[in-house]
């Protein structure tokens, strides 16, 4: 793996950076779920915080994206 997995808020804004590729979106999701665990967050709390409606997904995309969420969420207990 040639990507770190985030470990705060501020490392995976900085993912931004990189050209996007399918290891990078993995991590950024890996970073994301581990961050929003290690706030307590639960996953309908994280699912609403990104899957909230702002124009750069349509619905098919958002839903595939919240079934991503959920395996990612599972997989990582």
């Amino acid at each position: 793996m040639n990507y770190p997995v985030p470990t705060s808020d501020q490392e995976v804004i900085a993912l931004r950076q990189q050209p996007v590729n399918d290891e990078l979106v993995a991590v950024a999701m890996v970073g994301i779920v581990n961050v929003a665990r290690s706030q307590g967050k639960s996953i309908e709390e994280l699912k609403a915080e990104i899957l909230a409606d702002d124009h750069l997904l349509n619905m098919a995309q958002r839903q595939l994206l919240s079934q991503i969420l959920n395996e990612a969420w599972e997989y990582l207990l």
